[in-house]
């Protein structure tokens, strides 16, 4: 067998390292460093198998896959696949949890940075998978998972996919293969979540709900995580788990509440995903360097919402309409400091007032400064936070988000 891998990130290393233990005679060209155009004028009829990374658009061949569609087409269990533009990999997460508080065996995989295909050797009929999917990973996915989660949908990669609609269409993969047995839940309050439930034949079931129960405001008063978004993703995930179930929400709360409840509060949230990294000198520090989108800029905002906010904020200019970010950072009525770093400071600054940020080159600088003026709210026991919600991607100034996030809380811990 003759494989071509089109680009070597943690997908395509897991998918190496599968067909290297089940097809040993197996032979692997490795491409790199392509432009679409190389990659279009490439003759590829020669592979048994060609696998697209992720964030490669399709290029509509025969041989063509991806480590997705190879994983549907041989997953023996059910899949609970959930998609949205922020908070995909705490649902999920969420779903994961409230599934092993119930004693069933569930795996949680793919973008969260898991392969599934990492996983497929083990998986019997009575596992089931969560799958944390990205619009690159349902681009051309022909197959949906059997309940699917459509989160919030906001424009996003539209430096990679061909415009928004591109983006809604890839999305909308998660519901348009299911079967009218399957389960489709959905953000209710977003006209694009709403569009991509549409096309699904299933079962489905919106949220937030109109008027939840006691029992449903108890379990959510567990969360750890801050901020409404996180109260939705969690009710989201409890819908899920309760239409996978084919029991009604009213049901698995009743029986199982307490471990439930235990399940979402042993939540921490993820690395970098406004995660807490220390309070000093009465200032609490969040990293949230996940953010690379105006929804995720918001929503960390929002999540402090009777607290001064000091956001640094910005980081790789690609050539997007900020109008988005402005408004969600100068916007924001908790606002007390925008600190504004990377190839965007200057257009998120452009015509605002000169009160409300201050810009710097070097990051530790940033952090300081940041520190400098929340201690001053500090000594007015305002509870301020100082808050890393970039809003960018990272590759102006750090190697990727993880890096970006890690010399946050480097700094951080070592401020005296």
């Amino acid at each position: 067998m003759k494989i071509a891998l089109l680009g070597y990130g943690l997908e395509s290393k897991a998918v190496e390292k599968y067909f290297r233990a089940h097809y040993p005679d197996t032979t692997y060209d490795i491409l790199e460093n392509f432009t679409p155009e190389e990659l279009q004028s490439k003759d590829f009829s020669s592979y048994d198998l060609v696998f697209r990374s992720p964030s490669v658009p399709p290029l509509h061949l025969n041989n063509e896959t991806t480590a997705t569609k190879y994983f549907f087409d041989l997953c023996p269990c059910k899949i609970i696949g959930v998609t949205g533009t922020k908070g995909k990999g705490t649902t999920c997460s969420f779903i994961d949890a409230i599934l092993k508080s119930l004693k069933l065996s569930s795996h949680l995989v793919g973008n969260i940075g898991y392969p599934a295909i990492d996983i497929l050797d083990d998986l019997s009929e009575n596992d089931v998978v969560v799958f944390e999917m990205s619009s690159f990973q349902l681009w051309d996915l022909t197959k949906s998972p059997q309940t699917a989660v459509v989160l919030r949908i906001e424009p996003d990669h539209l430096n990679v996919h061909k415009d928004f609609d591109d983006y809604v269409n890839a999305k909308s993969h998660i519901a348009e293969f299911q079967t009218p047995e399957d389960n489709l839940i959905y953000f209710k309050e977003n006209p694009n979540s709403e569009k991509i439930a549409e096309k699904s034949p299933g079962h489905k079931f919106p949220y937030p709900l109109d008027n939840p129960s006691n029992a449903l405001i108890k379990i959510l008063d567990c969360l750890q995580v801050p901020g409404a978004h996180n109260r939705e993703n969690a009710e989201a995930a409890l819908i899920a788990v309760a239409a996978f179930l084919n029991v009604s929400l009213v049901a698995l709360i009743q029986e199982h509440s307490m471990a439930i409840e235990k399940a979402l509060a042993s939540f921490k949230g993820l690395p970098h995903h406004l995660e807490f990294v220390r309070t000093f000198n009465n200032v609490d520090y969040y990293d949230d360097s996940f953010s690379a989108s105006s929804p995720s800029l918001e929503v960390a905002i929002k999540a402090f919402p009777n607290r001064p906010v000091i956001l640094i904020a910005g980081g790789k200019d690609r050539g997007l309409d900020l109008t988005p970010h402005k408004k969600a950072i100068f916007g924001a009525p908790n606002l007390a400091k925008a600190i504004l770093i990377g190839e965007t400071k200057a257009a998120l600054s452009a015509n605002e007032n000169p009160e409300k940020f201050l810009l710097c080159d070097n990051f530790k600088d940033a952090i300081l400064a940041a520190k400098s003026y929340a201690e001053s709210l500090a000594a007015q026991d305002s509870k301020p936070v100082v808050l890393l919600s970039p809003g960018a991607a990272s590759f102006d100034m750090f190697k990727d988000f993880y890096d970006r996030g890690k010399q946050f809380q480097q700094y951080v811990k070592e401020l005296k």
